[in-house]
């Protein structure tokens, strides 16, 4: 029977912190369940962004506030959150603003139709517009997002035994996609909640040794 190992090795050949960042007509996937930082670590990748340009936020749950993206570096003269929660609009909100600003961070509605997505993605590209798309629902299109940060994982510090003040938060993520030249990496992002987040460790996943026994 095969038994299949997971071997960990330093990443060693880029700047681990691109991965947190968003590059101009590439979009990235942020996919997982609610709750667990997905939502800052979005917001964080437009503060880069917000010190040169207008950045946007297009929020389909009415939870997104504008104190959440500016804690996380975000300049607050160079923010605008847009609320849209109908999802027939969304796709026609999303493609007007990817007209006209440098980067976007849009949560995905439950329900949308894969070409919108598609030719979002398209119109991010052609305007070389930097997206970030938080998947609500069960995620986007295979293949689609230049880079796919899937929340794996959450722990909190700073409430052992039940009480206590919570003071940091880790999130683990697992990276995919072409952003990481298809080589799945486990990256680890540390949250103190009013500083930026940041990415304090990041391996390989190297699936391909198996042991037989």
């Amino acid at each position: 029977m095969g038994i299949e190992e997971i071997i960990t090795t330093p990443l060693i050949e880029r700047n681990a912190d691109d991965l947190l960042e968003l590059a101009s007509g590439r979009l990235v996937e942020l996919v997982g369940e609610p709750g667990g930082g997905l939502t800052r670590l979005g917001l964080r990748m437009l503060a880069g962004h917000s010190k040169v340009s207008t950045v946007v936020v297009v929020d389909t749950r009415g939870w997104i506030s504008p104190a959440a993206a500016w804690e996380v570096g975000v300049d607050p003269e160079n923010l605008v959150v847009v609320r849209c929660p109908d999802h027939q609009l969304w796709p026609k909100v999303t493609a007007a603003l990817l007209e006209g600003v440098r980067a976007v961070y849009a949560e995905v509605p439950l329900r949308f139709r894969e070409q919108d997505v598609r030719r979002l993605a398209a119109l991010a590209r052609a305007r070389k517009v930097a997206l970030a798309m938080r998947s609500t629902g069960p995620g986007l299109p295979g293949g689609l997002a230049h880079l796919r940060l899937r929340a794996i994982g959450v722990t909190w510090e700073g409430a052992e035994q039940g009480h206590g003040r919570l003071r940091r938060r880790r999130l683990v993520i697992e990276a995919t996609g072409k952003g990481v030249a298809g080589i799945p990496r486990i990256i680890e992002v540390e949250d103190e909640g009013t500083d930026a987040v940041r990415l304090v460790s990041n391996v390989v996943v190297d699936q391909a040794r198996r042991a037989v026994g």
